[in-house]
């Protein structure tokens, strides 16, 4: 039965326009920059192209788009290396952070309301354009 319902939040791919198509190409085209350009961030426009332009669920938003931008920061890393752009310390300090963390976030996804993990990413795009700002 979960199944079932499961399957019907997802979009059918056959139905998608190839207007849509190419949007969202060019959509992932410009989450690709900014994750290069920034050094991440690019889930903030990923998520909300992925809940708007494929009807996922936030949950599921949220977990794609963490499965697409994980090979592309590993791309941006390697370019950086070859750069010489990378400070060992704080690689490897920040690094085991962030480690721990995202392992941490993605066990929680699981448990938080989506309700609720829609008003946490709102606040945190909203505090991050803000501190932007200022």
């Amino acid at each position: 039965m979960q199944r079932k319902k499961d399957a019907a939040k997802q979009p059918s791919q056959s139905k998608t326009s190839w207007k849509k198509k190419i949007m969202l190409v060019l959509l992932g085209g410009i989450v690709g920059f900014l994750n290069g350009f920034f050094g991440g961030g690019g889930g903030m426009i990923c998520v909300p192209t992925l809940e708007k332009g494929l009807g996922l669920d936030n949950k599921r938003a949220h977990a794609t788009a963490i499965a697409v931008i994980f090979p592309l920061s590993l791309i941006s890393c390697a370019v950086y290396i070859f750069k010489g752009a990378i400070e060992s310390l704080p690689l490897l300090t920040v690094g085991l952070g962030v480690l721990v963390g995202g392992i941490a976030g993605s066990f929680a996804l699981k448990y938080i309301p989506s309700k609720t993990l829609r008003i946490i990413f709102a606040v945190i795009m909203l505090v991050g354009g803000i501190r932007l700002i200022i």
